[in-house]
């Protein structure tokens, strides 16, 4: 492989995870954290930037499909997990790419209806996932450029031309809280997703390639997309709270990001913008559409018929979802990300580990506890108030959202010094 398959297969990963929710979350982020904005970044890209490079890495690893994540715990559940990932991606994140673009990019430009918006992008879409081979070559050479020039604008015009008079934070836990809202990225779940695209891009352009060769390649593409995730996300919250008093503290997502532009890029705003928003959120739907399209080709014996019908019906949900409100989106994906991404972290991370520590009985121990501790989570976010009160003072984190992290830890270790003992 060579540095040529490096850039273009980095470039790639970075736009395939860049979409809608993380262009529009982290502003608010650093709006909101004023002079912490440095603590909730870390938070932001533990979840945001850690643990998706490190399904990357799980992908390089097992080469496989999605499938290959879960099935040490067992084929039915990897099944339902999987089809659980796919039905989640292609009905909130990728309409809601359609949905931002129309909010930010062609709204203010033109009074058009957000129904003929989700239209015409989700035919191009389309037309981009259908012509599967060429995927990698026309995501990662011509549109991650693009996206990479026009932040790198907003960032620069923001460091030198504004006084770094950062608010006071209005946030009660910033770090956890930017874990959280580094789910609503879908990262990790895009890890696994555009993952397995990734390598089958590779495998299509590089058919000869040696497993060593292809799993080098992933693992070096990854860590770059990784460095421009981390770097993109911290510009977006510093800039953020950089503009901390420049705007109503009630300012929605897709507000706050226009204004920025608007005083970072003046005049020429909202053109850049909708380039931005356009190039981002088109690249991670195609990314989506994709990937789930694969994955039920082959559940059909790689049918061309599935592979289009698959594409045809994640369009077809893009158009009808595409049309609501971006907020109410991230709001109506909340409890499916609370009980469903740290599953995804877990899963990640089991494939990650060392073999040895990571058994099919430590699979099925460690998300079984990850499962049963994330309902008080996934209950509370529906609104069931009194489940997210059920064990807060025996349970460490309950308070943060992460009720599952330790008993998660404690069952990994306690399995493994179960086993090594009766090994």
């Amino acid at each position: 492989m060579n540095k040529k398959s490096l850039t273009v297969t980095s470039f790639a990963l970075f736009s395939l995870f860049f979409g809608a929710g993380n262009l529009i979350l982290p502003p608010q982020l650093g709006f909101k954290s004023g002079e912490l904005w440095w603590l909730v970044t870390l938070g932001f890209c533990l979840s945001a930037v850690v643990i998706p490079l490190l399904g990357i890495l799980a992908h390089a690893r097992l080469q496989g499909t999605m499938f290959d994540f879960a099935k040490k715990v067992s084929p039915v559940f990897s099944w339902v997990y999987c089809y659980i990932v796919y039905a989640i991606a292609i009905a909130l994140p990728s309409p809601r790419t359609a949905s931002v673009t129309h909010e930010m990019a062609i709204q203010p430009l033109w009074d058009s209806p957000a129904w003929m918006t989700s239209v015409l992008y989700f035919v191009l879409v389309y037309i981009f996932v259908v012509n599967r081979s060429k995927v990698l070559d026309l995501v990662g050479k011509l549109l991650t450029p693009g996206i990479l020039i026009i932040l790198l604008f907003i960032f620069v015009i923001a460091t030198f031309s504004f006084d770094f008079n950062f608010t006071a934070h209005s946030l009660d836990h910033p770090f956890s809280l930017g874990i959280l809202e580094g789910y609503q990225t879908f990262d990790a779940i895009g890890a696994v997703v555009v993952g397995a695209v990734i390598i089958i891009s590779i495998n299509l352009k590089n058919k000869e390639a040696s497993f060593e060769s292809k799993k080098s390649l992933i693992r070096k593409a990854g860590f770059l997309a990784g460095l421009g995730l981390f770097l993109v996300y911290a510009g977006l919250i510093f800039t953020g709270a950089v503009f901390g008093d420049s705007f109503d503290p009630s300012i929605s997502r897709t507000a706050l990001l226009s204004g920025i532009s608007l005083q970072t890029l003046g005049n020429t705003a909202h053109l850049f913008l909708s380039l931005l928003v356009s190039l981002a959120c088109f690249t991670t739907a195609v990314g989506i559409v994709t990937g789930t399209s694969d994955f039920i080709r082959g559940q059909f014996n790689d049918s061309v018929l599935a592979y289009r019908v698959t594409a045809i019906i994640g369009c077809v949900l893009g158009v009808l979802m595409g049309q609501l409100n971006v907020d109410y989106i991230i709001a109506v994906a909340l409890p499916a990300l609370m009980l469903i991404y740290p599953i995804t972290i877990v899963l990640i991370v089991l494939n990650v580990v060392p073999e040895k520590l990571a058994s099919p009985k430590v699979f099925r121990w460690v998300v079984g506890t990850t499962i049963v501790f994330s309902i008080p989570d996934f209950l509370g976010s529906l609104g069931f108030g009194l489940a997210t009160n059920l064990s807060p003072e025996w349970v460490p984190l309950t308070h943060y959202q992460l009720g599952w992290v330790l008993p998660a830890l404690v069952v990994f270790v306690a399995s493994n010094l179960f086993q090594k003992k009766t090994g």
